[in-house]
């Protein structure tokens, strides 16, 4: 198995994070990779050079004004007077219902105020200097990771920042980029029939709209009920698809509370709609902050549930790609990633 990562995704270090009312310090930081590097290191993961193939693949995802809008933004911000460190947004458009707005339209504001308010979803997405060149290495990663499953090889892709909460054209979650959809696309050069699967606690509502009404990419996900918890606006079960798109997407939320076995049957439940949706090729977006010592869980996840649902990824013996999502406690997260990642390649002989 290769793994792709590189060190410009480090350069993104924002000091600005609001929960709960509060701006604290980013629990996503470069920390994780840190750690996961060094808990990954001893399964023999191969490194691989890490080549730039440019920004088609992006755009294949995210309209081009919003990467305009990230490769710029900091640098427009800096120029407003009594500009704060970092990009965040302080207003934001309506686009509920009688609302003509479309996602893909360009927005009405030339000012980088209305802009940001325009494609930062919420106060977890902080803008410094090193975001953007951050944010697409770590797209690079998961388009590399790409190119080595269509090679013959497993790959996992260390993307940070993470992605599965970034839509065609706007950051939320931490996330600005969709590497996991990036990543898919580019398998479907080649595969007719592409699942993203997706067990991190939270979900994956950026990569659920990308492919909302698509018939070639399956999305799937277990994670934590949204009724009372982040997204909160999707990821309900009653969510399948729509146009071409209806009954390719599976959404499993999971109470509060739950533990080890509800958590393995429903990827259990998962992996079989994978199979009755005749995919060729997978991509794992996998988070580790289902595990119940982090941070923002709100699951009794144990690290003994992950080598469980290794094996069932594994056992789909797909060609694979695995993209990094969330997980914010160190230790835990430097447990249930090699043991994941372990038992996934016993299980599919890679």
């Amino acid at each position: 198995m290769k793994l792709f990562f590189a060190e410009t995704q480090l350069t993104h270090q924002p000091k600005q994070y609001m929960v709960h009312g509060r701006i604290v310090d980013p629990f996503e930081n470069p920390n994780r990779v840190a750690a996961l590097m060094q808990a990954l290191k001893p399964l023999g993961l191969q490194q691989a050079e890490l080549d730039d193939y440019g920004p088609g693949p992006i755009l294949d995802i995210h309209v081009d004004h919003y990467v305009d809008f990230l490769a710029e933004a900091h640098a427009r911000f800096m120029a407003l007077p009594n500009h704060g460190p970092e990009v965040l947004p302080n207003v934001h458009p309506y686009s509920g219902a009688g609302s003509s707005l479309h996602p893909r339209d360009r927005p009405r504001p030339t000012g980088i105020l209305g802009q940001a308010g325009w494609y930062l979803g919420d106060l977890s997405c902080a803008i410094m200097e090193g975001t953007f060149g951050a944010a697409y290495a770590s797209a690079q990663s998961a388009i590399a990771g790409a190119e080595a499953v269509l090679a013959g090889d497993c790959a996992f892709a260390l993307s940070r920042p993470p992605g599965h909460h970034a839509y065609a054209d706007r950051a939320s979650g931490f996330c600005y980029l969709n590497n996991a959809a990036i990543g898919a696309q580019v398998l479907r050069r080649t595969f007719a029939k592409v699942a993203i699967v997706d067990f991190d606690t939270h979900h994956g509502d950026g990569t659920q709209a990308i492919f909302y009404r698509r018939a070639d990419v399956f999305y799937g996900s277990v994670h934590t009920d949204p009724s009372s918890y982040y997204p909160h606006f999707f990821g309900y079960a009653d969510e399948t698809g729509a146009l071409e798109g209806e009954g390719a997407n599976l959404n499993l939320p999971l109470a509060q509370g739950a533990e080890d076995e509800v958590f393995i049957n429903a990827n259990q439940r998962l992996a079989l709609a994978v199979q009755a949706y005749g995919a060729e090729a997978l991509v794992i977006s996998a988070g580790w902050d289902a595990h119940k010592d982090d941070p923002l869980s709100r699951l009794a996840v144990t690290t003994a549930a992950y080598p469980r649902i290794g094996e069932i990824w594994g056992k789909l013996a797909l060609p694979t790609l695995m993209v990094q999502e969330g997980g914010y406690s160190l230790e835990a997260s430097a447990k249930a990633a090699p043991a994941f990642v372990e038992a996934f390649r016993s299980a599919s002989g890679v």
